[in-house]
């Protein structure tokens, strides 16, 4: 895992206007929260989630948006490379996931997860093994990210190819294209 660090104030103007109005309700929600993990629990008990999807193409901003709510909320922004979890041996995505995850546990941390359609694609239809452990990954990851105390934060190029069930259950969808004009 590779730190973050913000080299822009979030005052700054990081983003387009429409993407800091998206995003505002999150930075709010990070700073108003304490850092205790204990906190951090009993708001997500009560139904406050701590995971959002950002969606752009690659340049629109996703990462330093990342670190910027790091800074702003006075959390270490973690970024997991893929190259770090993927793995073609059946299982071993898994044990890397945990690890991570493990290593996360009861501290502060963003997670965010860069290029994330990558590994948390659409569950397909089983027609082999490989489809089976595929969608296995899928739901073991998706079963971490709804148990884990911390902070999510999945940066995508598109929500197309990541499975309905991750994006259902996150509370912040925050999309960084382009607007387009007539």
């Amino acid at each position: 895992m590779q730190v973050l660090k913000a080299k822009k104030e979030w005052s700054d103007n990081i983003a387009a206007p429409y993407v800091m109005e998206q995003v505002k309700p999150l930075a709010e929600v990070l700073q108003k929260i304490s850092s205790t993990i204990a906190e951090q629990h009993s708001a997500r008990k009560a139904g406050q989630s701590f995971s959002a999807l950002f969606l752009g193409p690659q340049g629109s901003g996703k990462t330093t948006m990342a670190a910027a709510l790091g800074k702003v909320s006075g959390r270490e922004v973690y970024r997991v490379a893929l190259s770090q979890v993927v793995s073609k041996y059946i299982g071993e995505t898994e044990k890397n996931l945990a690890k991570i995850f493990d290593a996360a546990a009861n501290k502060n941390w963003i997670l965010f997860f860069d290029a994330a359609d990558a590994l948390f694609g659409k569950r397909t239809d089983v027609k082999d093994s490989h489809d089976k452990y595929a969608n296995q990954e899928i739901a073991y990851l998706l079963q971490r990210i709804e148990n884990f105390s911390g902070i999510v934060i999945l940066s995508a190029n598109s929500k197309t190819n990541i499975d309905p069930e991750f994006i259902r259950r996150l509370r912040y969808v925050i999309d960084f294209s382009v607007l387009k004009t007539k």
